[in-house]
């Protein structure tokens, strides 16, 4: 398969054309354990030489260490091509002694797209998304805050993340949801019943992320699989238990299904299926290593049948399916 793409996607309602992968920098915040910096920039650097332009961050992701890592990779062309790269980002949180909040009220959010641009080295980001729902905080200034931004220049577009769709619909009485940013993944349906058909209604542009289910649909993983004690997967229910036991058993047959009848690697399978839902235009997908970004930009390539769509089904029939924002680590 090409590994190479020079697919564009409309992102929903947007003016953005977008390829339908995006490289996402969580992982280079910090909560992924420790890595090489200038491997993560090269990572970055060799999506973009695959015709990614799509670059997803957030505040949160170590507090601007993942936004100024991105900003360093693709100075050259923040600086001097600007119009060729999408970059989004997402605000909402703060960290307090008590551990990780949301907070989506107008000062925070504002202090956080202006450190954000710092961090990037930009005077707008293409697309602010609100991290979380702040339960605290009405919809109405929440968006209102953003709307002022828009009007000032720093934002182009205005996303939520992990919105459900009474969510959404309260939001975009005060400004329009141009993008969701959801988890999406083979063991984790759940948006498939209200929020993607919400999205489809009303012209959202979705950006899933998780799509390799945090590692576990790599194939890469065992029942010994071990994590760093700085790696937020060390202490997720998702890589523990029976549950897990048996989800592995899933990623065998999974992976066999890939290897032996359609060609592609597992990794393929689990983003082309993700990407396979009419609803999604976007696949959100980290790498440390330059050479690991490679097998996920193929996966735009891949067309999935009916009957290939049917037998995935078949097999997911014995896992266990996962929901809820615990395997993220965020706050409830």
């Amino acid at each position: 398969m090409n590994t190479t793409t020079t697919n564009r996607v409309a992102l929903g309602m947007t003016d953005l054309d977008v390829s339908p992968i995006a490289f996402g920098t969580w992982q280079l915040g910090g909560e992924w354990g420790k890595f090489d910096e200038d491997e993560g920039i090269a990572a970055i650097r060799h999506a973009r030489e695959l015709g990614v332009n799509l670059f997803d961050t957030a505040q949160g992701y170590g507090f601007g260490a993942s936004e100024r890592l991105l900003g360093r990779a693709l100075r050259d062309d923040l600086d001097n091509h600007r119009d060729e790269v999408v970059i989004a980002t997402k605000g909402g949180l703060r960290m307090t002694d008590d551990g990780l909040v949301r907070d989506s009220s107008p000062g925070w959010l504002r202090a956080g797209v202006e450190d954000s641009l710092s961090a990037l080295g930009v005077d707008h980001v293409d697309v602010y998304q609100v991290h979380w729902p702040d339960p605290k905080v009405p919809f109405a200034e929440t968006a209102g805050a953003l709307q002022r931004m828009v009007d000032e220049g720093m934002i182009r577009h205005v996303g939520v993340s992990n919105f459900d769709a009474a969510e959404m619909a309260e939001f975009a009485q005060t400004w329009p949801v141009e993008t969701l940013q959801p988890p999406y993944h083979l063991f984790r349906r759940d948006i498939e019943a209200d929020v993607l058909p919400y999205c489809r209604e009303h012209d959202i542009g979705v950006l899933v992320y998780g799509p390799l289910a945090h590692g576990l649909l790599t194939g890469a993983m065992d029942e010994n699989t071990q994590f760093a004690p700085d790696d937020w997967r060390s202490g997720a229910p998702l890589f523990k238990g029976e549950a897990y036991r048996r989800n592995l058993e899933v990623v065998r047959e999974l992976e066999h299904f890939a290897s032996d009848e359609l060609g592609v690697s597992l990794s393929q399978l689990a983003i082309g299926w993700t990407l396979a839902n009419p609803a999604v235009q976007v696949a959100i997908v980290g790498a440390r290593h330059p050479n690991h970004i490679e097998d996920s930009v193929a996966a735009a390539e891949l067309s999935l049948s009916e009957v290939d769509l049917e037998r995935i089904d078949r097999i997911m029939a014995g896992s266990v399916a996962l929901s809820g924002p615990s395997p993220e680590m965020m706050p409830e």
